[in-house]
């Protein structure tokens, strides 16, 4: 993060004020791409991705989701290995397609679908049994 901001104050003679909002997604825009070049170092592509990721575990209820705290969740994504972390950040939170993902980060369209269902299947098996515990 601070590695952003240097970058940031370094570069903004090039920073174009466009209106409310563009100084936030061109400061987003430098760390995300800080953090694509990070994981492209790290030599991550070796990992082997299993193409049919299918699970049984149910979508937990929007009823479900609201009992559990903002701090749990956010930390449970943090803890999703460097990929699954990056292409369910990129995607559910940064809104990117897989064609998108892809792109950005050197792999193909079907891996990053294929990631999204691992770290998807990963966060709910947490939720589920952060549930289970809290009905005991």
């Amino acid at each position: 993060m601070l590695e952003t901001l240097l970058q940031a104050i370094d570069k903004m003679g090039s920073f174009q004020y466009t209106g409310k909002g563009s100084l936030y997604g061109w400061i987003s825009r430098i760390a995300i791409n800080k953090a694509l070049n990070q994981l492209k170092r790290q030599r991550w592509r070796m990992v082997p991705m299993d193409l049919s990721v299918h699970d049984n575990i149910p979508e937990p209820t929007e009823q479900e989701m609201v009992t559990i705290p903002r701090e749990k969740l956010q930390a449970w994504i943090a803890e999703l290995p460097d990929l699954r972390r990056t292409v369910f950040n990129l995607y559910c939170l940064d809104g990117y397609s897989h064609q998108e993902i892809a792109l950005m980060l050197g792999i193909s369209e079907t891996g990053s679908t294929s990631i999204l269902a691992k770290a998807r299947k990963q966060l709910k098996e947490k939720i589920r049994h952060y549930l289970k515990e809290q009905d005991s």
